[in-house]
């Protein structure tokens, strides 16, 4: 069975969780979406090229508004309440919330109302 993840903020820790996730190789865990305010083309970018861990090891690009990862689509969105996300219709199991913002319990529960099945406070 496969995992779903939408990762809600891809600043620093965002885009390291999708790289662990990239890196570890695992088929068990499919990203379905990233939320964040930059573009898709900024966003692109800043996974492909890391100051500190250097260049991540997979072909990443941004195409028709969406983040490509090996050739895999990635919904991106760009909407400040999480309670407005499509996590209901795209199947989400885990909503990663790596904004730094909705870390109260009621906060990260507008994930749940969206429709994720659970959510991790990073």
């Amino acid at each position: 069975m496969t995992i779903k993840v939408a990762i809600n903020g891809f600043g620093r820790i965002g885009r390291l969780v999708m790289r662990s996730i990239i890196e570890s190789g695992r088929s068990d865990i499919e990203v379905v979406a990233i939320n964040d305010l930059a573009s898709v083309d900024t966003n692109a970018h800043l996974l492909k090229y890391d100051s500190v861990h250097g260049r991540c090891p997979a072909d990443i690009s941004a195409q028709d508004g969406k983040l490509m990862i090996n050739g895999k689509a990635i919904q991106a969105y760009a909407e400040r309440d999480p309670a407005n996300l499509p996590w209901g219709d795209l199947g989400v199991d885990v909503a990663m919330e790596c904004t730094g913002i909705f870390t109260a319990r009621d906060a990260a529960a507008k994930h749940l109302e969206a429709g994720a099945k659970k959510v991790l406070i990073s």
